[in-house]
């Protein structure tokens, strides 16, 4: 599971990996600490309506439970009867009867009740064990993805990923103590008690009672004290972590700057403070373990000894002691892992609370009661009087006003920070304008923010600037376009974007890997293969931003042809620097810290000889200028 979320994560979309200036203003996500903290009791009632739904399954192995510890309890009081049995003279013939005969089949009789109730269990529970904890890791990764942008902006991957399998392994493990260790230790308990109670005396069933009041206090204020270490030891491993995974997500910039000493010194730093913690943890553990034996050796000395007593006394017998000794055995033996479980579950309790927190992450985007599906007509896009900030300190955009008319071409230019880019993000929703003065960006006349994001997404089609692909097959990542697509209709997308060639060149075709993000292609063929992929999913609303900037002159020629050709008929934005790839334009806007300061026809904008026809001349200086070595 951790390696799907990681790959998810990685590839949500271009804009994740695109750090562009508008982006770098937004505020931080909410740390994961500013929540406030939540009591054991409250994660394991969230816990309870999925345990719930398998209440018939729980019943049944409750039943074997029980039925387990009652044939377990029975093999002292059995013993007892045996041993007591040896009274018989030597040579009685009865002997041959009761001892071999009784002890054998009952005690096996016994031993594998235990078992078989023990192994039904288990096997009872098992599919409510890995459906719940499937059902939640499913519900995680869903919830995750729709997150906002800006929180995966602000996410660490290594760290997250960290706590989802934690979180994921604590689920199995909480559920494993609690039903198959800490319960039927309590059941045993309880059904010993009463055996003593009614075998004994009452004075066996308080020294039980007291060492098990005191091993309960003792280890739930010393693991409550030491869960302080416990929970500094996994926030140390989770940013150890987190810096590992972004230096080999980054592997290529470490390499350019010869930072491999650097990160190895980071990562070691990270793993020298966890070492740290660790030892502290281990400290703190060592005296838990010692308080704890020292309870039970006590516990076990006062009833051994009241029960050797009362066999020199004459008023019990011999099978008395065994059976005392056989139960008090069988109970401590499992009462000694008792500390260590109480540990790990209120670890568990931990870490599966982290991983519901990430459940209860506020959605900044989300569709209103009742939200329909768009419905696309013409794909008429209109921006009117826009008012955006990331952060309210800083406006990015200011009364911004525009239409795309259906099918028809508008270009967007201007300097970076201009706040082109926030015009793709704001018509794929991956934020929302306010509705108190934000303005609106509609549809076909369809507000964006009425209509399901689902729909909205799937009628537009975007070639980034900055491609991220997975770490799969070039087939996969063009496929990804329209799941379900045939062989051929990828081919044809790879034709129509200039690259089935290349793929076709490779020794494995369209099975070759690309490698993680796409690092073993270059900058124009990751370029090409995001066209290709939004040409297979032919949406009725295109956005290429910077679709052709990592392609040399005679590919985006080319390619600019291709484009030129699926965006016929269809609602095309266009963000770009290079003007020439604008020329065609319906109408192009020139924009400005968030302001369209000019728009119209290239050749009119060129007559204005206002700041397009600047950077018109500027562009062709440049490209004409003589390269000097």
């Amino acid at each position: 599971m951790q390696g799907s979320f990681e790959s998810t994560y990685i590839s949500l979309d271009c804009f994740t990996m695109r750090r562009a200036s508008s982006a770098l203003s937004e505020p931080p996500a909410p740390a994961a600490g500013a929540a406030p903290e939540r009591s054991d009791w409250a994660t394991l009632k969230r816990l309870l309506p999925y345990l719930w739904q398998y209440k018939l399954r729980v019943v049944l192995a409750l039943g074997c439970l029980i039925s387990a510890k009652v044939a377990n309890l029975g093999v002292p009081l059995l013993l007892k009867h045996m041993v007591d049995s040896l009274s018989i003279p030597a040579g009685d013939r009865r002997a041959l009867l009761v001892v071999p005969v009784a002890l054998l089949l009952a005690y096996a009789g016994l031993r594998l009740a235990t078992s078989v109730f023990g192994e039904l269990r288990e096997l009872v529970f098992a599919k409510a064990t890995h459906g719940i904890s499937r059902q939640i890791a499913l519900q995680t990764f869903r919830h995750l993805n729709a997150l906002s942008l800006r929180f995966h902006l602000e996410r660490q991957t290594g760290g997250m990923t960290r706590d989802i399998e934690r979180g994921t392994r604590a689920l199995q493990s909480l559920i494993s103590y609690s039903l198959y260790t800490i319960l039927p230790t309590l059941v045993e308990l309880t059904l010993a008690m009463v055996l003593l109670g009614t075998q004994f005396d009452a004075g066996f069933v308080w020294i039980t009672l007291a060492a098990l009041a005191s091993y309960i206090v003792f280890t739930v204020s010393v693991t409550e004290w030491r869960t302080q270490y416990r929970r500094t030891m996994n926030e140390l491993d989770s940013k150890a972590q987190s810096r590992a995974v972004d230096a080999l997500l980054n592997y290529e910039t470490v390499k350019y700057f010869n930072n491999e000493d650097f990160e190895a010194e980071r990562y070691d730093r990270g793993l020298d403070a966890y070492r740290r913690a660790q030892i502290k943890s281990q400290t703190t553990l060592s005296m838990l373990n010692t308080g704890q034996q020292l309870i039970i050796a006590t516990s076990l000395l006062a009833m051994l000894w009241r029960a050797t007593s009362g066999v020199v006394d004459g008023h019990r017998s011999l099978g008395d002691l065994v059976m005392v000794n056989a139960l008090l055995i069988q109970l401590y033996i499992p009462l000694n892992f008792l500390g260590v479980l109480y540990r790990e579950v209120k670890q568990s309790i931990t870490d599966l609370d982290k991983m519901f927190k990430l459940l209860e992450r506020e959605r900044e985007v989300q569709d209103p009661p009742g939200a329909q599906d768009l419905q696309v007509r013409g794909g008429a896009v209109r921006f009117e009087n826009v008012r955006f900030a990331y952060d309210p300190a800083r406006p990015i955009l200011h009364d911004l006003s525009f239409e795309i008319p259906a099918g028809k071409t508008v270009a967007v230019v201007g300097a970076s920070g201009a706040g082109k880019s926030t015009l793709a993000r704001l018509l794929y929703r991956f934020y929302d304008v306010s509705e108190a003065g934000g303005g609106r960006i509609t549809i076909d006349g369809q507000d964006i923010r009425a209509v399901t994001q689902d729909s909205l997404r799937r009628a537009i089609g975007i070639v980034p600037q900055d491609t991220v692909l997975f770490n799969d097959t070039v087939g996969y990542n063009i496929g990804y376009g329209r799941t379900g697509a045939t062989q051929e209709e990828i081919e044809a997308a790879a034709r129509a974007a200039h690259i089935h060639s290349f793929i076709a060149a490779q020794p494995k075709g369209y099975e070759t890997t690309v490698g993680e993000r796409g690092l073993k292609l270059s900058g124009g063929e990751k370029q090409r293969i995001a066209i290709a992929r939004t040409l297979l999913k032919n949406p009725p609303i295109l956005i290429f931003d910077e679709a052709t900037s990592a392609l040399d002159s005679a590919n985006e020629r080319a390619i600019q042809a291709e484009l030129k050709s699926a965006a016929e008929g269809r609602t095309t934005l266009v963000i770009a620097h290079r003007l020439s790839t604008v020329v065609d334009a319906h109408e192009i806007l020139v924009m400005e810290a968030g302001r369209v300061v000019e728009r119209g026809h290239h050749e009119a904008l060129l007559a204005q000889g206002g700041r397009y026809a600047r950077m018109w001349t500027l562009q062709h200086r440049s490209e004409a200028a003589p390269v000097v070595l």
